[in-house]
């Protein structure tokens, strides 16, 4: 995470939010839709209400009526990693989609429509990390933001930047500022000069069970209390929180194991 991410995660309005390749949605599927809700609305706060119904079953998370997250049930038979998905926003997401396909990704999902919310596609980049490509509509993108519970930054980790980097930036067309240091691999995504989000290359400090993959920040108020908080109600604690230039950070996981960090952004 460089200085990028405490700006990026700030006022994020409906327009820039639809910038295409701006991170405006995050989702997760899981095996116990019920027991998960329960978790993030003990957690964050969220509230619940029906999702499209082309997803199967699905629910959007609501934080003061502003909806922030999803999460879907897996069908019984599929056995995919648990792990919460960044949905990068595209103007044409069929488009967006064949140029994945061009650039050595692949499209696991769609393009489908999403009844009223939009259009969207799931697929992985060469290495491997999923994430989704969303053509919203006027009101269904992630637009509340720098408050507890809300999504505040997304983060590729990867066994190194350069080369993903590459990918994402025909693909999505951004821009890129890495730090230039010889211990540490990481390069943050712009949009017109608007950092969106980050590819930290962790070579062997990658989980061999996960390999390359997204990970969602959520914004908390405490980051120690909240941690606490999370193992009390069954989830996992993977790192404790740790003082960064930017804010107070730890790694943890939700009960079925999907892997997020918690942020305390300075006062």
């Amino acid at each position: 995470m460089t200085e990028a991410r405490e700006s990026a995660g700030r006022g994020g309005g409906a327009h820039a939010r639809h910038t295409p390749g701006t991170p405006c949605w995050v989702s997760l599927m899981v095996h116990g839709l019920a027991a998960t809700q329960d978790f993030y609305r003990a957690l964050f706060g969220w509230e619940f209400q029906p999702g499209p119904e082309q997803l199967g079953p699905y629910v959007r998370a609501l934080l003061d009526g502003h909806e922030v997250a999803g999460i879907g049930q897996l069908p019984p038979e599929r056995h995919l990693p648990i792990a919460w998905t960044p949905y990068l926003a595209s103007d044409d997401v069929d488009v967006t989609a064949e140029t994945v396909r061009l650039c050595g990704g692949t499209i696991g999902v769609g393009p489908l429509d999403a009844g009223e919310a939009g259009r969207l596609a799931i697929g992985s980049d060469p290495s491997g990390a999923v994430f989704g490509i969303w053509q919203p509509t006027e009101h269904h993108v992630t637009a509340l933001t720098g408050v507890s519970g809300t999504p505040a930054w997304n983060e590729l980790l990867s066994y190194e930047s350069v080369s993903v980097a590459k990918f994402y930036e025909t693909v999505f067309g951004y821009e890129e500022e890495p730090v230039v240091s010889a211990d540490f691999d990481y390069l943050t995504l712009l949009i017109e000069g608007r950092p969106v989000a980050g590819i930290h290359g962790v070579g062997n400090s990658l989980p061999r069970d996960r390999g390359p993959h997204w990970i969602t920040y959520f914004e908390v108020t405490d980051a120690d209390e909240a941690v606490e908080h999370l193992a009390d109600l069954g989830g996992h604690v993977l790192s404790s929180p740790g003082d960064t230039a930017y804010g107070r950070v730890a790694t943890v996981a939700d009960p079925e194991g999907a892997r997020f960090c918690l942020i305390e952004s300075p006062h």
